[in-house]
């Protein structure tokens, strides 16, 4: 028990979801993902209108509404992609699923939106990447307040 200190932990780098600006999740304008209350992470507002996986996992859920996805990757750390606030309203519209197998690489092209539906609704498109499972699984080194690309890490996963 004592020597597990000294053991390796599964670290994973989480990629940029989307290209655009990262925020603090505190900053998000919905208080259930800025109290963390679904769990620790970083948002994005997106300059993009597809969402690619952060990493290789497993589709473990997609909503009927595709306004979001839960993904378990290697290290057990369960992911929860929300595309947008208040999208839940629009029940799919707008949505568009690009995936075809529940095991998804690191990069792959999940799920896309249309902006301009999404701008006709008054959708504020923050789109938030978290652990759910957050207790079990440390998120450190957050790439805050940065323009980030694709391929760029945003977060690593203990």
């Amino acid at each position: 028990m004592i020597f597990d200190i000294f053991k390796k932990k599964n670290s994973l780098e989480l990629m940029a979801i989307v290209k655009g600006d990262t925020i603090a999740l505190e900053k998000v304008n919905d208080p259930v993902f800025a109290t963390k209350m679904m769990g620790d992470g970083i948002a994005f507002v997106p300059e993009d209108t597809i969402i690619y996986a952060p990493c290789d996992a497993e589709v473990m859920m997609l909503s009927e509404t595709l306004h979001a996805i839960g993904l378990k990757a290697a290290n057990k750390a369960e992911i929860m992609i929300h595309i947008g606030l208040d999208t839940v309203n629009l029940a799919g519209k707008g949505f568009s699923k690009l995936y075809q197998n529940d095991h998804v690489k690191k990069g792959e092209p999940l799920i896309r939106f249309d902006s301009e539906i999404m701008a006709s609704n008054n959708i504020d498109m923050t789109t938030m990447l978290i652990v759910v499972n957050s207790k079990e699984h440390v998120c450190r080194n957050l790439r805050l307040n940065n323009h980030v690309d694709l391929h760029d890490v945003v977060m690593c996963v203990d």
